[in-house]
């Protein structure tokens, strides 16, 4: 039976006025008949809680582990249950639907599986274990989907899915993620049209002004829910509504859409969760929290490539500089804290927090790890990095002592498991994966050099090899998102207070939401033994000689001395730090 609040039809009828205009009734009729398609919205599960301390999510491609005569998904799961029970809340599993190009998000058809990676039944039986989180790639789709073949085809509805333009008119207001054509030529059954691609000539953009995408996607959403999907991740996001004369970026429209789909899992399915993908600077970023009313997350883009910069350095004066300037969090909004992903490290998130010197500084330094830098194109014609491709374990590599890098890399992952919000770790962050420059060379592409897809007993090898830098990795990481996820002073909602100590030491302080634990969170960015003063370190964890008695290190479970003069820290060097 379905059950709609006329306060929730309300509030999606006046979104639907300002996308649509007069068809909002006709619209909203349609919509009512939606709810309960696949069972979604039926018998509705009231939210409880959001997210905890426990919630950690993993990054990961559906065929990133694989088993010779074996799908790849099954795999996936068998290798995930074995070696990170109890590790892993929620797992993401990139673009498992047919596609044509960018390792998946060039989508053929939504509403299935590839069969390279498996069956629904596989991402069905993932989620009975694992919470999962899905992608929505909602600005474009593959050129050679049936929606676009019968657009060019001239039939409908498909025959208005997809944006026209003409390539003599003025589109240098367009913010241009890549530097490629904005416009690509199609021969269609009207002839020679150019149609919109933001991205590539292959992942060709979807015409939101037609209310029939945006209901084709409301489908794809209800669809997902009834597989299991609990977090939906909304890709290239902000790129997806186009006017004549404007950026094309971060519409009013855009957010209304963002809000629409928000109120819908609010009304549908409550425990659903909205993540906007906006790779851009930090302050157009948080937009996407809106008033409470669009994302409940959004990435932390400004992080991975800030904290590059600091371990590289030597100093988090800009670290400590941004993460100080943090908005306080509304209810139920929160971070996704990340160094690594299936893309590169984006560096327009560092716009206003590096000066050009000092990106120009990062760049090289990338270089000389065999990284590559991705370009995009300015309104002006020039061209300007907006992304580094390689591994975060090679970008923060050491040639002369590789045990100074993997200290430096984890001290990275660290500080992302600490920060408030909800850590998410890439699959190649695992192990510290290095650049995989055979793949770039085989697949023509820089991202490749972070996707490298690994046979399954090659990496058993890999992780339980004694004494070998990937397994010391994998132990390291996975021992400290187990004893985070017992501290609630680690829940997404805890507050954070950042200290000033110095720009050696990258210091701050979470707090339990009932003020039941504070944890001292230290990490030192230098080469360099490090101490931090005890009195320091008492103060910012409110110390009481008459109630507490000991001070712990969670990171190894040790005790302090809380007499002595300071807490040493060696090089790159993490700590957590509470009272008993």
């Amino acid at each position: 039976m379905k059950i709609v609040s006329r306060e929730s039809l309300e509030r999606i009828r006046k979104r639907l006025v300002k996308l649509y205009g007069e068809r909002a009734p006709e619209l909203l009729e349609r919509l009512h008949m939606m709810i309960g398609r696949y069972g979604v919205g039926i018998n509705v599960v009231p939210l409880t809680e959001r997210w905890t301390e426990k919630d950690t999510l993993l990054i990961t491609y559906a065929d990133m582990v694989q088993c010779e005569d074996e799908r790849p998904l099954v795999t996936l799961k068998r290798f995930l249950e074995k070696r990170l029970p109890g590790t892993f809340r929620t797992v993401h599993i990139l673009p498992f639907s047919p596609w044509t190009s960018d390792d998946g998000f060039s989508v053929v058809d939504y509403r299935k599986v590839d069969s390279r990676y498996g069956e629904w039944q596989d991402i069905e039986a993932l989620s009975q274990t694992f919470q999962t989180m899905f992608d929505l790639v909602l600005n474009h789709c593959s050129s050679e989907s049936p929606w676009f073949q019968d657009f060019v085809q001239g039939i409908q509805p498909y025959n208005d899915y997809f944006i026209t333009a003409d390539p003599e008119e003025d589109h240098s207001k367009v913010v241009r993620p890549r530097p490629w054509p904005l416009l690509t030529k199609v021969r269609t059954r009207e002839g020679e049209q150019h149609v919109w691609t933001t991205f590539s000539a292959d992942q060709v953009d979807l015409n939101w002004q037609n209310p029939n995408v945006l209901f084709e996607f409301i489908d794809i959403l209800f669809f997902y829910i009834s597989k299991g999907m609990r977090i939906i991740r909304l890709d290239a996001v902000a790129f997806l509504w186009k006017q004549a004369g404007t950026s094309c970026i971060h519409l009013e429209e855009t957010h209304e859409v963002v809000k629409l789909f928000r109120d819908l899992v609010n009304m549908v399915a409550p425990q659903t969760i909205l993540l906007t993908e906006t790779n851009v600077p930090h302050e157009e970023n948080i937009s996407y929290f809106g008033n409470r009313d669009e994302a409940h997350i959004v990435y932390q883009f400004s992080l991975p490539p800030l904290l590059l910069y600091s371990l590289l350095r030597g100093t988090c004066a800009e670290l400590r500089q941004w993460a100080t300037s943090l908005p306080p969090l509304e209810e139920g909004t929160t971070f996704l804290n990340f160094t690594a992903s299936h893309d590169g490290i984006g560096v327009r998130p560092l716009h206003g927090l590096l000066a050009q010197e000092d990106l120009q500084w990062l760049v090289e330094e990338v270089q000389q790890r065999d990284g590559h830098v991705s370009i995009r194109r300015m309104a002006d014609g020039s061209e300007s990095p907006y992304e580094l491709n390689i591994t975060y374990a090679s970008a923060l590599s050491d040639k002369e002592d590789s045990a100074v890098g993997r200290q430096r890399f984890l001290c990275s992952q660290a500080v992302a498991m600490s920060m408030r919000g909800i850590p998410a770790l890439y699959f190649h962050s695992l192990m510290g994966t290095e650049n995989d420059l055979a793949g770039v060379e085989e697949h023509g592409h820089a991202r490749a050099i972070n996707r490298k897809k690994w046979n399954e007993q090659e990496l058993e090898d890999l992780i339980t090899q004694e004494d070998g830098n990937a397994s010391k990795i994998f132990e390291a990481i996975r021992a400290l998102l187990r004893r985070r996820a017992n501290h609630p002073a680690f829940h997404p909602d805890a507050q954070q207070e950042i200290l000033d100590i110095g720009d050696s030491v990258f210091a701050f302080v979470r707090v339990a939401k009932d003020s039941s634990q504070r944890v001292l969170c230290l990490f030192n960015v230098t080469a360099e033994a490090k101490p931090v003063v005890m009195e320091t370190a008492l103060s910012a964890l409110n110390w009481n000689s008459e109630t507490h008695q000991k001070l712990r290190n969670l990171t190894h479970g040790l005790f302090i001395d809380h007499e002595a003069e300071c807490i040493p820290l060696s090089s790159y060097q993490y700590c957590w730090i509470t009272t008993e």
